[in-house]
C-alpha cells in the first residue's frame, strides 16, 4: 500500500507517474531505508521540509546501486502527483537549490514541452554550487546551470531515463516558442543607452559642427548605430540558423559515413567472396589433378594386371603344351612292336653297364697316370685297394 500511487493522480505520458523510473531502480527505492522511514506518509505540504533538508543530488551509487534521498523524494513526487503550482513555487525558489533542482527535475519529468522550456531555461542564470554524489559513492561539484543543461539536452539524468523532448529551433520554427531571449541582451542594451547619453551630450556641445564633406556628424553616428545594430540581429540570426542547421549536418555526415562504411563492408566481402572462390577454385583442380592421377594410377595397375594375367596364361598353356609334348613323345617312343620282356631285358643290360663302369672307377685302373693305372690293376687282381 505504501508504494502503490495515489488514486487521485493522472497518467503521465499515457503510464503511470511511477513507471517514469526503471523498474530496478525502482524496486532499489522501495527496499531502501530512506523511503521506508523518512518518506512513508508525505504529503505535498511535508515533502518540503524533507526537500529543504537534502545537501546533494544524485541517482544511485556503490557496490549495491543504493539510491540517493533526492531519488527518493523524485520517486514520492510522482506518487503523490502534487499540484503544478506547487512544483512552480519549488522551481522559484532562491533560498534553498536543492529544492529548486527538486522542482525542476519532477518537472521535467512530468511536464509538457512548453512548460519544460518556460519553467528551465531562466534557471541558465542561477551559478550556485552543487554536490552531486557519482555512482562509485564519492562527491564531485557541479552547478545549477550545469544540471539544467543536462536536464535539456541529456537522454539520461540521475540514472533516470528522461522524457523525449523537440528541440528549441523545431518549437520556433513552428511557433510554439519566442526566440530565446539572453540577460547579456538587457546588458548590451544598457551600454548602448549609456553610449547615447554620451554622444549626444557630445553633440550637444558641438550641434552646428560639420564634417568637411559638409554632413553632420549626428546623422553619421545615428547610420553607424543602426548599421551595428543590423550587423548584430544578422550574427544572431546566423547562429540560430548555425544551431538550427547543425544537427542536420551532423545527420548528413553520419548517413555519408553510414554509407562509405556500407560500400567499405560490400567491398571486403566481394574481396573475401573473390579469395574464397578463387581458393575453392584451386582446392577444385588440385583435387581434379589428384582423381586424373589415381585414375591413371588404377588403369596403369589394371593393365599391369592383365599383361601379368595374359603372361601367367600364356606360361600355363605353354607348360601344358610341353607337358603334352612329353606325354606324346613318351607314348611315341614305345614302339607298339616291342613286347615288355624286350624292353626288361634292355633295362638289365643297361644297368649292368653302370655298374661295370661304377667297378672300374672304383679300382682305379682308368686313371690318367699310366703307371698308377698298372699299380691298380696289378692290386686288383691281388685283391687290394687301389690308389687314388
Amino acid at each position: 500500500m505504501a508504494n502503490r500511487t495515489d488514486p487521485l493522480a493522472k497518467s503521465i505520458h499515457g503510464t503511470n507517474p511511477q513507471n517514469l523510473v526503471e523498474k530496478i531502480v525502482r524496486s532499489k527505492i522501495y527496499q531502501n531505508t530512506y523511503w521506508k522511514e523518512q518518506c512513508f506518509g508525505l504529503t505535498a505540504e511535508t515533502l518540503v521540509d524533507k526537500a529543504m533538508e537534502l545537501d546533494h543530488l544524485g541517482g544511485t551509487f556503490g557496490g549495491n546501486r543504493r539510491p540517493t534521498p533526492f531519488i527518493c523524494l523524485v520517486m514520492k513526487m510522482l506518487q503523490i502527483q502534487p499540484d503544478k503550482d506547487i512544483v512552480v513555487e519549488f522551481i522559484k525558489n532562491e533560498d534553498y537549490k536543492y529544492v529548486r533542482i527538486l522542482g525542476a527535475f519532477y518537472m521535467r519529468l512530468t511536464g509538457t514541452v512548453t512548460d519544460v522550456y518556460q519553467y528551465l531555461e531562466p534557471l541558465y542564470n542561477d551559478y550556485r554550487k552543487l554536490r552531486r554524489k557519482t555512482s562509485e559513492g564519492s562527491f564531485s561539484l557541479t552547478h545549477v546551470d550545469e544540471v539544467i543543461d543536462e536536464l535539456l539536452t541529456k537522454d539520461y539524468s540521475c540514472d533516470i531515463a528522461l522524457p523525449r523532448v523537440q528541440k528549441r529551433w523545431t518549437l520556433e520554427t513552428t511557433g510554439v516558442l519566442e526566440p530565446r531571449k539572453s540577460v547579456l541582451d538587457e546588458d548590451f542594451e544598457e551600454e548602448e543607452e549609456e553610449k547615447e547619453e554620451e554622444e549626444q551630450a557630445a553633440l550637444e556641445d558641438d550641434t552646428h559642427e560639420k564634417d568637411y564633406h559638409g554632413r553632420s556628424p549626428t546623422r553619421d553616428r545615428e547610420r553607424d548605430r543602426k548599421r551595428d545594430k543590423q550587423y548584430r540581429d544578422r550574427d544572431r540570426d546566423r547562429d540560430r540558423d548555425y544551431d538550427r542547421d547543425y544537427p542536420r549536418g551532423r545527420e548528413r555526415d553520419r548517413d555519408r559515413d553510414r554509407d562509405r562504411d556500407r560500400d567499405r563492408d560490400r567491398d571486403r566481402h566481394r574481396l573475401r567472396d573473390e579469395r574464397d572462390y578463387g581458393r575453392e577454385r584451386d582446392r577444385d583442380r588440385e583435387w581434379e589433378g589428384r582423381d586424373r592421377d589415381r585414375d591413371r594410377r588404377d588403369r596403369d595397375r589394371g593393365r599391369r594386371r592383365s599383361r601379368s594375367r595374359s603372361r601367367s596364361r600364356d606360361r600355363r598353356e605353354r607348360d601344358r603344351d610341353d607337358v603334352d609334348h612329353r606325354k606324346r613323345r613318351a607314348r611315341g617312343s614305345t614302339s607298339p612292336h616291342r613286347r615288355p620282356e624286350d624292353d626288361i631285358n634292355s633295362r638289365e643290360e643297361q644297368l649292368k653297364k653302370k655298374k661295370e663302369k661304377k667297378e672300374k672307377k672304383s679300382d682305379g685302373t682308368d686313371h690318367p697316370d699310366p703307371e698308377i693305372a698298372e699299380a691298380n690293376r696289378l692290386r686288383a687282381s691281388l685283391g687290394l685297394a687301389p690308389l687314388k
